[in-house]
């Protein structure tokens, strides 16, 4: 949580604990300690949605995020996220179909 919380993600711990028991929390992990993790909700039956990513601040930029992302889509495809317009960069460096929708971004990998 403390890896999400300093990302300022809206996503609490009830959804984190209820993601984590699902099996759809992918984390990354230097020396045993998180520095990145990936919360996702399962949609239809193979693919699932993107809630969360997030990398310790300092570890940002190391790639941390892209690899989380590439774990997602070994587990899940397609795989869908909604984001704001500041991470957009991102989602398309990792090929994901980008629309605008109001003021946010809907992105699918398939």
């Amino acid at each position: 949580m403390r890896v999400l919380d300093g990302a300022n993600l809206a996503v609490d711990a009830a959804t984190v604990a209820d993601r984590i028991e699902a099996g759809t929390v992918v984390v990354a992990d230097h020396d045993n300690r998180i520095v990145g993790a990936l919360v996702a909700v399962p949609r239809h039956e193979t693919g699932a949605h993107v809630e969360a990513v997030a990398v310790r601040r300092r570890r940002r930029g190391q790639g941390i995020g892209s690899r989380l992302v590439g774990a997602a889509t070994i587990r899940w495809r397609p795989l869908t996220a909604n984001f704001d317009p500041g991470v957009k960069p991102f989602y398309d460096g990792l090929g994901f179909d980008c629309e605008r929708r109001g003021e946010r971004y809907r992105g699918i990998l398939g």
